[in-house]
């Protein structure tokens, strides 16, 4: 599973307070200027960073459906662009942020609660993801189902997301995600974060850059192990986007590179993802090794290669990830 933890240090302006005055477990409103665009609050989407922050607006349409605004940049200084083509974990990090905005924002779930991601799925229409001369100002449209709840509160969902550019479908996603109280996190997490977050192992050696789609090799999330086809995950929690804010356990969207990467490092190319469907099945832990495989999947049935990824800590399925490119142009 992903966990998406987020300290609240301050009540965000625009909270409206329960009758109790806690501002933690309000319905936020935020002030609505039509002419103006600006980034939703960054603690609404579990982010430190505003330059981190995709999502500039949402509208709720009626019980189940919503409306998202989000806005990518024509260059990102991690989510690059991939023939032309902005980052497909661009997508997968959007649809992370809306689902935890609208938990906040419209079903009332409290900043301080923790959410886990179990699965994520993710579809791309390259045609409609290319770079153009301006930002990609993108419509969201959301879908809730199997909401579950306890007592009042929301506890979980899944939810569905279509994304059009321009009036057109550039790609699809999903995602299912729970959300638990901090004392209940507290009983889930206790072994490993009793005494604080756990200290990370020693950063390793990363593979060459060039072997994973990587330019720098302050961004890969791979190190080389002897075995074929295998990798260790190589963890810096000094990454500003992917450890954006202090965690007791490796990111969803770490794993997420780590299957992209590997992918790159099978096939032998940089790769375009046009699906991801991956499940997170426990946490990945800061403080043991992760041994990243890849091995072949059947081909798609436009051509497009498929490998399945899979992460194990201490001999256990932490993640695996289902990932199809695009053919090979030539």
């Amino acid at each position: 599973m992903s966990a998406s933890t987020f300290r609240v240090e301050h009540p965000i302006p625009g909270a409206r307070p329960t009758e109790e005055g806690d501002v933690t477990s309000a319905r936020v409103a935020v002030p609505h200027f039509p002419t103006l665009t600006s980034t939703v609050p960054k603690e609404l989407v579990h982010r430190a960073s505003v330059a981190e922050v995709m999502l500039t607006d949402w509208q709720r349409r009626d019980d189940t459906q919503f409306t998202v605004a989000a806005q990518w940049p024509r260059r990102h200084g991690f989510f690059d662009t991939i023939d032309g083509c902005h980052d497909p974990l661009l997508i997968a990090e959007t649809i992370r942020q809306a689902g935890i905005l609208l938990a906040h924002a419209e079903f009332g779930v409290p900043l301080d609660h923790q959410f886990l991601m179990w699965d994520l799925e993710v579809g791309v229409r390259p045609e409609h993801m290319l770079v153009g001369a301006t930002p990609a100002s993108l419509d969201i449209a959301i879908s809730c189902m199997n909401i579950k709840r306890r007592g009042a509160s929301l506890s979980g969902c899944h939810f569905k997301a279509v994304i059009r550019r321009d009036g057109e479908v550039a790609a699809t996603g999903a995602a299912t995600f729970t959300c638990t109280s901090p004392a209940v996190y507290r009983r889930l997490r206790g072994a490993r974060i009793k005494d604080g977050v756990p200290v990370a192992l020693p950063l390793t050696s990363p593979t060459a850059p060039q072997t994973v789609g990587r330019l720098s090799p302050t961004d890969v999330v791979l190190s080389p192990v002897p075995e074929p086809d295998c990798w260790q995950l190589r963890v810096d929690t000094r990454h500003p986007v992917l450890f954006d804010h202090p965690v007791d356990h490796v990111p969803g969207m770490a794993l997420l590179e780590a299957a992209r990467q590997a992918t790159s490092a099978f096939l032998g190319r940089a790769c375009l993802p046009v699906g991801i469907t991956t499940e997170f099945i426990r946490y990945a832990e800061l403080d043991a090794p992760c041994l990243i495989e890849v091995c072949s999947l059947p081909r798609h049935s436009d051509g497009g290669e498929r490998v399945l990824v899979t992460g194990h800590q201490d001999g256990k399925l932490v993640f695996s990830s289902a990932v199809t490119v695009a053919p090979a142009s030539g």
